[in-house]
């Protein structure tokens, strides 16, 4: 069965800092892109940060850059997003996202059910 389960959310006061995780299971996670999404409330759902699959070639939202950093484990099928100087505006549920990185499995994705991130003073 496929998982991806999200964890480490919480409430942070403006300027602080969280360390997502996402750790997935029911498929060969070495072989999948992860990215991290979020979608503040009213709003679209928005990509943030993209780690390839063997390289780990990494891409940000221009919002994010130098503030987060996306990592991967692949012995711990684990995927990390760390969060620094965190905006009110940032308050969101993030999710993460496994994309088919080989020709063999290039259609194949799953998400995760998201973790609430909430920015507050």
């Amino acid at each position: 069965q496929v998982q991806l389960v999200e964890s480490g959310g919480g409430l942070v006061q403006p300027g602080g800092s969280l360390r997502l995780s996402c750790a997935a299971s029911g498929f060969t996670f070495s072989n999948y892109v992860m990215s991290w999404y979020r979608q503040a409330p009213g709003k679209e759902r928005e990509l943030v940060a993209t780690i390839t699959s063997l390289l780990g070639t990494t891409t940000y939202a221009d919002s994010v850059k130098g503030r987060f950093t996306v990592s991967r484990d692949n012995g711990k099928k684990t995927v990390y997003l760390q969060m620094n100087s965190l905006r009110p505006e940032e308050t969101a549920v993030f999710c993460c996202k496994a994309k088919g990185a080989l020709s063999s499995n290039s259609g194949q994705f799953y998400w995760g059910q998201g973790t609430q991130v909430t920015v507050v003073s």
